[in-house]
């Protein structure tokens, strides 16, 4: 429970308190004292939260922030400042191999983040690298399609290939971009001349195999 407030002019309201009817003028009295305290109740919490809010952010930064001390560094100084020191050698990613600093609230690196399974922000990119398996670097999750950077550009390119092949260019500024349509027929188009092509590897392969058998 908080403390309690005594509110101005309680000697006078508790005159007025046994009265039917109150004139105009001890109402608006009444009403503006009040509101002149919570104006000044509120401006005392706002600057009281501005002193918490320094205080945290002071934390956060000696913790996650720059420093004057460097961590690899093992000089008797650190070992004086135990404490402090001690929360940020436990800061580092705990991938045993890795020795970048965790990121704020985990207890892994941005390159490891995926590692936390609590965690919710971050995905792994899906973009395909080899047979079966995609790239897995994290992006957020409110990046769509899942992509790092470097693959982002790398689908950006082969879409754009796709649409020339298609006879399209959406290069220019003038023009428009393509409609989603011609995009998902322009990829259906490629999808069905790969089968294709992998039907026609095959044939020569089960002819061989009949003629073997018939032998």
């Amino acid at each position: 429970m908080g403390e309690s407030i005594t509110i101005d002019g309680m000697d006078q309201d508790s005159a007025l308190s046994k009265s039917e009817f109150l004139s105009r003028q001890e109402v608006l009295r009444r009403r503006s004292r009040r509101v002149k305290q919570l104006a000044r109740l509120y401006k005392a919490h706002y600057w009281n939260l501005m002193e918490e809010l320094k205080r945290k952010h002071k934390e956060y930064y000696w913790l996650y922030g720059k420093s004057p001390f460097k961590e690899d560094e093992k000089k008797s100084s650190e070992e004086n400042d135990g404490n402090k020191l001690g929360l940020r050698s436990q800061l580092k990613c705990q991938i045993s191999d890795c020795k970048e600093k965790a990121m704020a609230l985990t207890r892994f690196c941005h390159k490891h983040i995926l590692n936390d399974s609590k965690q919710m922000l971050y995905r792994g990119c899906n973009f395909p690298i080899k047979s079966g398996q995609t790239c897995k670097k994290p992006v957020l999750r409110s990046i769509n399609p899942p992509h790092c950077p470097v693959h982002a550009q790398a689908a950006e390119k082969y879409l754009s290939r796709a649409l020339k092949r298609a006879g399209l260019n959406f290069s220019s500024p003038n023009k428009l971009a393509p409609k989603l349509h011609i995009v998902v027929a322009e990829y259906v188009r490629q999808i069905q001349t790969k089968r294709r092509a992998a039907q026609q590897k095959a044939v020569p392969k089960i002819k061989i195999e009949e003629k073997m058998s018939e032998s």
